[in-house]
């Protein structure tokens, strides 16, 4: 039997989407959106696109059963040159960055909690080997067994959940609320339109990231057809109404003035949630939220890996396989490469240069949600997505927008991402024979 249920897939789902994005970005919108109603209208445009991306994914992925994620989908639809692009940005850096933060992230918010633990040596401060560790843990869980690896990542995405409803109780039972409200108020018609809204959508879509993470694993979802559409259907709409609840929780709870450009938004809103030792609750919180985080992006990226091994002869190694099907070689050498950004502090910089990349897969496959229902008319299509053809449409539109301002922000990074994938194509070129058989 397939070790991933759809309860699984969900749950990856929503623990690749709730990562650090929720707990950081409100203080940069909060800069120059001042009301309720705008700022909860972002996360709510934000939530819809993503839900739009989800419900165009899931018609490929219940149509094209196979691991692997924009790999496999662009390689069917366009070119296996394109599939190849995709899988590469990704198995190399597209996951092993955020790990990488997400794994830093839960370092120092646990230093933060216990202030005097000691580093190992001048270049492992504890946040770094704090980090380390975390992941490696995690990684020796989803090694064990893949049914130990599901049970362990649904129970931290239950927990995550259980957490962030804390919060969002935490903020409407508070006894000295906010005067803030999030209905329309004079003014927010125009804030809707500016240029500031245009700026934080992007930050926010940063944020919903995640919404497609159980289309990597259909080849070892039971029931990908079933499964698959409603893992993220559900997953991101439970993530969207959750974003809702905490954001209004924090406005409720603690002055905009106070959150306006600060990225610890969390542990300030935590001493008004919690009291006087609410930094510290907060922060455990969160910590507890990035392990499932961190569970489910270390389970997605190897499989993109496994499978780029089954294809070419080159990278036959990352193919194999425990007797359980777990992708042992690809998990260590994620492992391998998350370890080597934590060691290096370039993971920020990385993730940056494949921003772009990683936004242009993304759209090349909602877009291929359209080009195959012309090629291929008669594929078998267990699941079509609802309301096509508005829906991937505004995801298109959505993603054009933020491409063009992640290349006018940061240029010089776009151009290095580009050849990062300049690179890939020559690999492809190199690398021999494809359509391998898999390696167990």
């Amino acid at each position: 039997m397939k070790p991933v249920s759809t309860l699984t897939a969900t749950c990856i789902v929503i623990a690749d989407m709730v990562g650090t994005g929720i707990f950081t970005s409100l203080g940069f919108q909060t800069e120059d959106l001042r009301t309720g109603f705008p700022i909860l209208m972002l996360w709510l445009v934000g939530g819809v696109c993503a839900l739009c991306g989800a419900l165009s994914y899931a018609e490929l992925g219940a149509a094209l059963p196979r691991s692997g994620g924009e790999y496999h989908f662009l390689s069917r639809i366009y070119h296996p040159a394109a599939g190849f692009l995709a899988g590469w940005v990704s198995a190399t850096v597209g996951f092993a960055a955020p790990v990488a933060l997400a794994a830093m992230a839960f370092g120092k918010y646990l230093t933060g909690i216990f202030p005097d633990l000691p580093g190992l040596g001048d270049r492992l401060p504890p946040q770094t080997w704090l980090a380390l560790l975390i992941t490696a843990i995690i990684t020796l869980i989803l090694l064990r067994s893949a049914r130990l690896g599901s049970l362990f990542q649904d129970g931290a995405t239950f927990l995550k959940l259980a957490l962030m409803l804390v919060i969002a109780a935490a903020g409407f039972l508070i006894s000295q609320a906010q005067p803030i409200s999030f209905l329309p108020v004079p003014g927010d018609a125009k804030s809707l339109t500016s240029a500031p809204f245009a700026v934080s959508l992007v930050y926010v879509m940063y944020a919903y990231a995640g919404w497609n993470a159980s289309t990597y694993l259909a080849g070892e979802v039971r029931d990908p057809s079933r499964s698959i559409p409603l893992s993220v259907g559900i997953g991101t709409l439970v993530v969207m109404l959750l974003y809702l609840a905490v954001n209004a929780a924090f406005l409720r709870s603690t002055p905009i003035p106070a959150m306006a450009g600060k990225i610890e938004v969390g542990l300030i809103a935590g001493d008004s949630l919690f009291g006087r030792h609410g930094a510290k609750v907060m922060a455990g919180l969160i910590c507890t939220g990035l392990i499932s985080s961190i569970s489910a992006m270390m389970w997605i990226g190897p499989r993109i890996t496994m499978t780029m091994g089954e294809d070419f002869s080159a990278l036959r190694w990352l193919s194999r396989r425990t007797p359980q099907g777990i992708p042992k070689a690809a998990t260590l050498a994620q492992g391998a490469i998350v370890a080597l950004l934590i060691l290096t502090s370039a993971f920020a910089e990385v993730l940056t240069c494949v921003q772009f990349a990683l936004q242009a897969c993304s759209f090349l496959t909602v877009l291929g949600v359209i080009v195959l229902r012309q090629t291929q008319p008669n594929l078998p299509r267990p699941y079509k997505t609802w309301g096509y053809p508005v829906t991937p449409l505004l995801f298109l539109l959505i993603s054009a927008w933020m491409m063009a301002h992640i290349l006018r922000s940061h240029p010089r990074e776009t151009l290095l991402g580009l050849s990062i994938l300049a690179l890939g194509l020559l690999l492809y070129f190199v690398f021999p024979s494809r359509n391998l058989a898999p390696t167990k």
